[in-house]
């Protein structure tokens, strides 16, 4: 069952991009990994995606994200584990959410996903 502050539903191909993604951003770019560091990043501005793992739990650790990221006009998408996504951070530990803030060489990848993305959240 899905938790209440996912929107949406991410396909797996899609979501196996945004992990490649985020590790890319990791290597290249600049990320703010956990949901703090995420939180401050949107607060400011700064995100140009946030990614949040969909089997957090408690919810109430991430479920602000959403409506934050919608205020700030942050775009945001889910990703199934959030082992996977620790992994691709570059952490040994799970993180509920990641913010992208430099995609480095991962551009066109990002862009990619912002144009899923839309298709998604039209349906």
């Amino acid at each position: 069952m899905p938790k209440g502050y996912v929107k949406f539903e991410v396909p797996k191909e899609l979501s196996d991009k945004v992990l490649q993604l985020v590790e890319v951003s990791k290597n290249t770019g600049k990320i703010k990994r956990g949901t703090n560091e995420t939180t401050k990043a949107v607060e400011r501005g700064q995100g140009q995606l946030v990614v949040i793992a969909n089997d957090v739990d408690p919810e109430e650790i991430v479920m602000h994200l959403p409506p934050l990221c919608e205020e700030k006009n942050v775009p945001y998408i889910f990703v199934p584990s959030k082992q996977e996504l620790g992994r691709s951070a570059g952490i040994d530990v799970a993180a509920a959410a990641v913010a992208i803030l430099d995609p480095g060489e991962g551009k066109e990848l990002l862009k990619d996903i912002l144009n899923s993305l839309e298709k998604i959240k039209k349906q």
